[in-house]
């Protein structure tokens, strides 16, 4: 599987293991490797404001996993776009849609040095998935690049967006880059979202949600919760479905809840909605 670069290439990230990483850490976060003492000592900081937050990890990727399963299994979608991949961990996007389709064309695409690499060389063998070396946040040069000529562009095909705007803080920009990424899909295509959010109402979650704001603003995983309102505005246009936006262990959960709901569980919204 290539490496693929644009044309006339683009302003790339530094390869810097001094400095914490969004992927490295959130890597850290779940216990995976590929980090650095930099990331885990930002994740260390984390988990003294919130003990539950490598679990309220995992629960974010168990929800990507059923998503998927739903649009691979129930819909036929045979074509997903990872936006802002992050590291590769061992339920990757690939991993879940090929179980159930192996012809099924997945691009990861990240700007993170190290997870392109990294996402290169594991994926070397896999001629239906392929790492884009781009910055999401400009559509179309990333467009541009050898993989996305493998997609079908008339057929339905599945963006994700899992983590990734909140860190971009300005409203416009976010809604732009959203907006320019439904735009290159057609209609029938679907969009998996996830969000921190901030209720915003003076209860222990909307605390724990200015509190983690706070510690973290400068660093790099400084993130944005919005609030209810800001996160639908991304959705404008498309038609979510059931149970629309909501927690994500409430989305569809495989079975009982066997642990108890905490205020970091009410602090990321999910949402999987249609382009009509």
């Amino acid at each position: 599987m290539p490496l693929e670069h644009p044309p006339g290439g683009w302003r790339r990230a530094v390869l810097d293991l001094d400095t914490p990483t969004q992927a490295r850490v959130a890597d850290a976060l779940v216990g995976g490797r590929d980090n650095y003492a930099v990331d885990r000592e930002l994740v260390d900081r984390l988990l003294r404001l919130a003990p539950d937050a490598s679990a309220v990890a995992r629960e974010h990727r168990a929800f990507i996993a059923r998503a998927l399963r739903l649009l691979v299994r129930q819909f036929g979608v045979d074509q997903f776009i990872d936006l802002g991949a992050g590291m590769p961990i061992p339920e990757e996007t690939h991993r879940i849609v090929q179980r159930h389709n192996p012809e099924a064309r997945v691009i990861y695409l990240d700007n993170d040095p190290i997870v392109v690499a990294t996402g290169r060389a594991l994926l070397e063998e896999n001629d239906h998935t392929h790492v884009v070396d781009a910055d999401l946040s400009n559509p179309e040069t990333a467009l541009s690049t050898p993989a996305f000529t493998l997609l079908d562009r008339t057929r339905p095909t599945a963006l994700i967006l899992a983590d990734v705007l909140p860190h971009m803080e300005d409203d416009t920009t976010a809604r732009k880059t959203v907006t320019a990424w439904l735009d290159a899909v057609p209609p029938g295509s679907y969009l998996i979202l996830t969000h921190h959010h901030d209720p915003d109402d003076d209860s222990p979650a909307s605390t724990l949600a200015k509190t983690i704001r706070a510690e973290f603003q400068g660093t790099p995983i400084a993130t944005t919760h919005r609030t209810r309102p800001r996160i639908e505005a991304f959705l404008e246009g498309l038609t979510p479905l059931a149970p629309g936006l909501v927690p994500l262990h409430t989305w569809w959960p495989d079975g009982p809840r066997e642990t108890p709901v905490t205020p970091l569980n009410l602090l990321r919204l999910g949402v999987v909605a249609m382009k009509p």
